[in-house]
């Protein structure tokens, strides 16, 4: 019956990655130096949140490999890490938290926030050139991922709370 259900939970992840993939194409803003206003993190989010944080974390870590493949662009080895492997993985922490209203939406803000200090790290030490001439690299860093990924967040944890809302059931493992 155990490898039953790991099999289901394979599954499961591979699902959502799958979806997580097909919803990178659908962008609502795209950021001239990286970064896009997408539905990306939702899939992942949900599998945290239905299968625990060890699956969110391993699917997120495969997506950020995926994510690498098909539309990746490495500047540095570094990159790898803190653009996509460990920035998505730690989508999947939001399964530590309850699945309630509160939890959703808090593991959701901490998920994001995780993988938007990720980012804010690449952007400040990998991409300190790209900052205007004068301006310190962290603070650029700071604004310019904010400006697309706070809107991701926002999007994320309605498209969540309306899904727990309206079909709970998304959120349970029989």
């Amino acid at each position: 019956m155990k490898n039953k259900s790991i099999l289901i939970t394979m599954l499961e992840t591979a699902i959502m990655i799958a979806l997580a993939v097909v919803l990178s194409f659908v962008k609502v803003w795209e950021m001239p130096q990286g970064g896009t206003i997408s539905l990306t993190m939702l899939p992942l989010f949900l599998l945290a949140f239905r299968r625990g944080p060890w699956a969110g974390i391993i699917g997120g870590v495969i997506y950020g490999v995926i994510s690498i493949i098909y539309d990746g662009v490495i500047y540095h080895p570094l990159s790898i890490l803190l653009d996509y492997t460990l920035a998505y993985g730690l989508l999947g922490v939001a399964g530590f938290f309850k699945k309630n209203y509160t939890g959703i939406i808090l593991g959701t803000v901490v998920g994001t926030a995780l993988r938007y200090l990720c980012s804010l790290l690449s952007g400040a030490v990998l991409f300190a050139e790209y900052a205007p001439v004068g301006q310190n690299p962290w603070v650029y860093s700071l604004g310019y991922n904010a400006t697309y990924m706070v809107p991701e967040l926002i999007i994320c944890v309605m498209v969540l709370v309306v899904l727990f809302k309206q079909a709970k059931k998304l959120f349970e493992v029989k």
